[in-house]
């Protein structure tokens, strides 16, 4: 038996003890989680300075804050979220009690990705462990220090045979897609995406794909462009580029592009210095192989800004390219990276129709300061997310589900969406052996007079704010009795 099958098998079996379905353990565990970045921030933080030069307080900002609003947000409605759900009912279920129960689905999946280990590997497990689940955690090969603490850490603050830790590469990742999971939760790109789908359709898992892609960022002429660039610096360069909902490139009006420039420009000069390398905020490529591939997408284009790079360090300065061009390398794939590419357009119509050539990406964002320009973008336009006037700021709004359309992912994840994404939803409908009358028109023979009954009972749904519920069963008694003594004929 492989290491990966001894995981899957330790972890069923103790999803299989029940513990994980007690809500006080749950909240235990997710306290546990707490207390872990409580006390092991330091050590969280070097390891990421080690993978991607990310500063302490960059790794607070970026990784853990929001993983701590999680964690309180889960601990504090977890009974409410896990509580049965009254649904509306009609008239022939009125006598009954009829709900919405959550229940944990099982041995969960989470495959984690490496420009935010943490971020986007824990925050999947606090779903997982708020639904009652059992989780195998797989973080990235990638981030090598990032994973060696976490399979050092968490099983020291986490139940370590419901929620282990499984580090390794693709041998290991294939490994474990072979077992049977009851459900599948991957950040990473499309075609792994399509990989790890395909695993799970052997056994008929559940999948949640966070994926990518190139997510469009139009600036409207009609707008603080200042204001607008700043924040686009800030979307796009935060972690060198690394950000699957980073503003992946710009469409503007010809009339703007130099302005554009200018003014992304001086906001890179203002947060990372003039001189990036020595920049304490200013991040690095993950590896050798992201650097020449991202290098690489530079030889068909005109660089505007930047364009310094040192393979040694994994450093690529923030690049600006101008009059890109839709056939360029840099526009043929997701960039990932610090190269912010613009793409002319004459206004909004072309923009809108460009952005429809291509998948459905993970984040859209339009900058203008006509309300009009917005409803269009957001009307005619799809993706996984959309931003007006600002970037990436979604994220951290754990009221709102953050996930993919189409080919940038399939399921949605933060806050309470976590929790059903992780969860069966299972349908609860318990009936008293009393009111037979009411179930004669269901019964053969059927009848006209049957079938109009059927219609009364069934399409009249009931809001029981507005009425008395004995009252309303008191007249449903009676209609009950009228119906027996005709017996439908």
């Amino acid at each position: 038996m492989s290491r990966e099958q001894q995981a899957v098998a330790r972890a069923r079996k103790a999803f299989e003890t029940g513990r994980s379905k007690s809500l006080e353990y749950r909240i235990l565990q997710l306290k546990n989680l707490q207390r872990l970045f409580t006390e092991r921030q330091s050590a969280v933080s070097d390891a990421i300075k080690k993978d991607l030069n990310k500063s302490e307080v960059g790794t607070q900002l970026y990784e853990t804050l929001g993983l701590e609003g999680e964690l309180s947000l889960a601990i504090k409605k977890l009974k409410e979220w896990a509580a049965p759900r009254p649904v509306e009912k009609n008239l022939m279920t009125i006598s009954d009690t009829v709900y919405v129960k959550p229940e944990p689905l099982g041995v969960v999946l989470i495959i984690g990705a490496w420009n935010y280990p943490w971020a986007v590997t824990i925050q999947p497990l606090i779903g997982a462990i708020a639904a009652g689940n059992a989780a195998v955690v797989k973080p990235s090969e990638v981030c090598v220090h990032t994973a060696k603490a976490m399979e050092d850490l968490l099983p020291l603050y986490i139940d370590k045979e419901l929620y282990p830790v499984v580090t390794g590469g693709v041998p290991e990742t294939q490994e474990l897609l072979r077992q049977r999971f009851d459900h599948i939760f991957y950040t990473g790109n499309s075609m792994v995406g399509k990989l790890i789908m395909e695993a799970a359709a052997k056994h008929l898992t559940p999948v949640t794909l966070e994926l990518g892609g190139k997510s469009p960022c139009y600036i409207d002429k009609d707008c603080d462009l200042s204001i607008a660039c700043r924040r686009v610096a800030w979307g796009k360069y935060t972690n060198c580029g690394q950000t699957c909902i980073a503003p992946d490139y710009i469409l503007c009006e010809p009339s703007i592009q130099d302005r554009v420039i200018e003014e992304v420009t001086k906001s890179i000069k203002e947060f990372y210095t003039d001189n990036p390398k020595t920049c304490p905020d200013y991040g690095r490529i993950i590896n050798q192989r992201h650097f020449k591939r991202i290098m690489n997408m530079l030889e068909d284009s005109t660089i505007a800004e930047g364009g310094d790079n040192d393979e040694s360090d994994s450093f690529i300065a923030p690049t600006i390219l101008r009059d890109v061009k839709p056939e360029a390398k840099v526009m043929q794939e997701e960039i990932f990276g610090p190269l912010l590419p613009i793409l002319p357009v004459n206004g909004l119509d072309e923009a809108i129709k460009f952005i429809n050539k291509g998948e459905k990406p993970l984040a859209l964002y339009v900058f203008s300061s006509d309300k009009k320009v917005i409803k269009r973008m957001t009307d005619e336009t799809s993706s996984g997310g959309l931003l007006a006037n600002d970037c990436l700021v979604h994220y951290s709004v754990s009221s709102l589900p953050f996930g993919g359309v189409g080919n940038s992912g399939m399921g949605c994840y933060h806050g309470k969406f976590s929790f059903d994404q992780l969860s069966h939803l299972r349908s609860c409908l318990i009936k008293q052996l009393k009111m037979e009358g009411v179930n004669s028109m269901r019964y053969p023979p059927h009848t006209l007079k049957k079938l109009g009954w059927a219609r009364f009972f069934i399409l009249n749904n009931v809001d029981l704010s507005w009425i008395g519920r004995r009252a309303l069963l008191a007249v449903l008694a009676v209609v009950a009795a009228v119906v027996t003594q005709r017996h439908f004929t």
